[in-house]
C-alpha cells in the first residue's frame, strides 16, 4: 500500500481535509478541525499515525509487530503502523475507526455541517 492509496481512501471520506500543520513531510487528515490520520510522507517503509479504540490497540500490538503506542502521541488511544506486511484491510479498517472516533468527538454543529455538505 503506498501513500496515495491512503491519501485517496482518506479524501473519500465526508469533512476530510489535509493540512501540513507541523512541517513540509507529515501531512495530516483531519475531518472537522481534528486530525484523524498523520503520515509521514518521506519515511519508507510507509507508517501512518491512527486513533483506535484503547481495548482493540492492546490486542493490534499484541497480534501486528508493525503496531506500535505513537510517537508524540497519547499511546493509549493512537498507534503508529508500519503498513508494509499488513493487510490493506486492516489498515481501511484502522482508518475507518480513527475517522469514526474523530467523528463521533466533533460538536453536534461540526457533525451537522459535514454530514450537509
Amino acid at each position: 500500500m503506498d501513500a496515495n492509496e491512503i491519501l485517496e481512501y482518506c479524501l473519500a471520506k465526508k469533512g476530510v481535509i489535509e493540512s501540513f500543520p507541523f512541517d513540509n513531510e507529515t501531512l495530516v487528515m483531519k475531518v472537522g478541525t481534528k486530525m484523524f490520520l498523520l503520515m509521514a510522507l518521506e519515511k519508507q517503509p510507509l507508517g501512518i499515525n491512527v486513533k483506535t479504540d484503547p481495548e482493540w490497540s492492546a490486542e493490534l500490538r499484541e497480534q501486528h509487530p508493525q503496531i506500535t503506542g505513537a510517537f508524540h502521541m497519547n499511546k493509549t488511544h493512537w498507534n503508529s503502523v508500519m503498513t508494509d506486511g499488513l493487510k490493506r484491510e486492516l489498515i481501511f479498517k484502522l482508518i475507518d475507526q480513527s475517522y469514526d472516533l474523530v467523528f463521533k468527538s466533533l460538536t453536534k454543529k461540526a457533525k451537522e455541517e459535514i454530514i450537509n455538505n
